[in-house]
């Protein structure tokens, strides 16, 4: 078929993104400008094509705006859990397994990929930093063990499915055109298989570094004594001098822009990246309202002298809340998977999203009536619900307009994006594109996901995982009927390339940093040694989803 200028300025405008999300800038700038320009080239007319950059993101934020109140509702409750220290009491009893250098590493590991789940890595890894992390070096695992299972197990796993919440797989599927549902359980299952790899992997490497228990490992640790990174040659070197500012000969224990956002109480590069986005709660961060985080010494957040004492009544809500909120939430994942199994009525379409952000609602408003009371439950639970909604447009805010941009070479949605009548028809750009080029893509199904893979990988240099998940879903489905792949299966394919890139594994210039922060190792350093382990679990996963999905 033949291509109109529309479609050469629209593929432009994809290279441009990919382009800038290489040299690890943010892609706002450039989603606009391609906006505009495609707009333009379609219509011929500068006033629609300004129009469009409001239309587009309205588009994105209509389509989307389900996901954006899941992330408000998750992070009021965990806002109102704070208020009542129940936040902290959901991970305290696991210091008391914590004997020896392997069951801290398992039990950071599972506390992290639960607690992702349900709150995200953002909020979870600096709680489990105050409160794990210290018990965990004492036990015996080296700091840089216990940073590899954070962001493994955190900002790997958990995020890269997103499965409770259900932000990435909405992303990536609205983007395709596909069931959500089955993008998550897909991206699930690619998630374990990618994750138990990369940890299997560090394990081994990890045998060796293994320590007997003792009070020395925490001095250690607390005083800045870790081990020191590998020489590293060429490349690596230049690429660790240009991110810290660090001499040749030095590198700094803990990146100053790290140290820097901890301090203030802020965390680093959630879901949209890039941003700095504050802890919901209110300026007590993780500690809750009595400061129980200090951010004393150079790594991040430590213990501190612990927070404000309770009262017995709030002592006895919080031993409660601290039990119920996690088995509320497993008793919901119970009766989501006897749906999938047909032993009780299926929650299919969206519904998933709205239990998740129904029952979240429930509990804030449980949590707020039995600490404030009936009365004071009016002001409190306003409150964390605006807390949270501050913080999902912080979050994931920037992904609205970029969103549309891909949205506009859609056929489903660029005749509202520029103003068509309803009975109006628009080029399907982005399927257009892959259908002329058909002839040079190659139908292997293997080919085609690691294609997407590489993709993913790419879209998220810039250190966003989220921001990326666009541009994977729409290639997802405009080249699964190609391959003959379920668009499903190449959406959650590309989620996992982008949100492992720049979630907070691979890459020093994302949530990453935080990670780096609470367990005190050089940013770089993790960065290098989850790279390889993690890459072969994406191979893996990659064969897997194409050969069994």
């Amino acid at each position: 078929m033949a291509l109109s200028a529309a479609h050469w300025v629209y593929l432009g405008g994809v290279l441009l993104i990919l382009g800038v999300m290489i040299a690890r800038r943010n892609v706002l700038v450039p989603a606009l400008l391609a906006t505009v320009g495609t707009a333009w080239t379609m219509t011929g007319d500068p006033i629609v094509a300004v129009q469009s950059i409001f239309n587009a993101t309205l588009t994105a934020a209509a389509e989307l705006f389900n996901i954006f109140l899941i992330i408000a509702t998750v992070t009021a409750l965990l806002g109102a859990l704070r208020a009542m220290h129940a936040d902290q009491r959901m991970v305290t009893p696991f210091q008391q397994v914590m004997r020896g250098g392997w069951s801290s590493w398992g039990v950071l590991i599972v506390v992290t990929f639960a607690i992702s789940l349900f709150f995200w890595p953002t909020p979870a890894v600096p709680l489990i930093g105050a409160i794990l992390v210290p018990a965990a070096i004492r036990a015996g695992l080296p700091a840089m063990g216990a940073a590899m299972a954070i962001a493994v197990a955190g900002q790997g796993m958990a995020l890269s499915s997103d499965y409770v919440i259900g932000v990435a797989p909405g992303l990536s599927a609205a983007a395709a055109g596909t069931d959500p549902d089955r993008v998550a359980d897909v991206a699930f299952v690619l998630s374990l298989v990618t994750g138990i790899t990369a940890l299997v992997i560090m394990s081994v490497l990890l045998a060796r570094h293994m320590r007997a228990p003792s009070d020395a490992n925490l001095e250690e640790w607390e005083s800045g004594v870790v081990a020191g990174a590998r020489p590293s040659t060429g490349l690596l070197r230049r690429l660790r001098r240009r991110i810290t500012g660090a001499a040749p000969d030095a590198e700094p224990l803990v990146p100053a822009e790290a140290e820097q956002r901890i301090a203030v109480g802020s965390t680093v590069g959630g879901p949209a990246g890039g941003a700095d986005v504050p802890p919901p709660g209110g300026p007590g961060g993780t500690g809750g309202p009595g400061g129980a985080v200090s951010t004393d010494g150079p790594g991040g957040p430590v213990p501190g002298d612990g927070p404000a004492p309770l009262d017995a009544r709030t002592e006895r809500l919080s031993r409660f809340f601290a039990a119920a909120v996690p088995i509320a939430f497993g008793l919901m994942i119970v009766y989501l998977v006897l749906g999938e199994l047909g032993v009780v009525p299926p929650v299919q379409g969206g519904s998933g999203a709205a239990l998740v952000g129904g029952l979240a609602v429930v509990l804030v408003v449980l949590v707020c009536v039995t600490l404030d009371g009936p009365r004071g439950a009016l002001t409190s639970v306003g409150e964390h619900m605006t807390d949270g909604l501050v913080f999902a447009f912080r979050a994931m805010g920037v992904v609205l307009p970029i969103a549309g941009f891909f949205f506009l070479g859609s056929a489903d949605f660029a005749p509202s994006i520029l103003g068509l009548p309803e009975e109006a028809t628009a080029p399907d750009l982005l399927v257009d594109l892959v259908v002329a080029g058909q002839g040079l893509i190659p139908t292997s199904p293997l080919i085609v996901g690691f294609g997407v893979l590489a993709v993913g990988l790419l879209s998220g240099l810039d250190g966003s995982g989220f921001s990326g998940l666009p541009l994977t879903g729409s290639l997802a489905g405009a080249l699964a009927p190609a391959a003959g792949v379920d668009p499903a299966t190449l959406a959650a394919i590309g989620q996992m390339g982008s949100i492992w890139s720049g979630g907070g594994v691979l890459i020093a210039w994302s949530s990453l940093l935080v990670v780096a922060g609470v367990t005190r190792v050089p940013a770089i350093e993790l960065a290098r040694r989850c790279f390889l382990p993690v890459m072969a679990g994406l191979v893996l996963s990659t064969v897997v989803a194409v050969l069994l999905f």
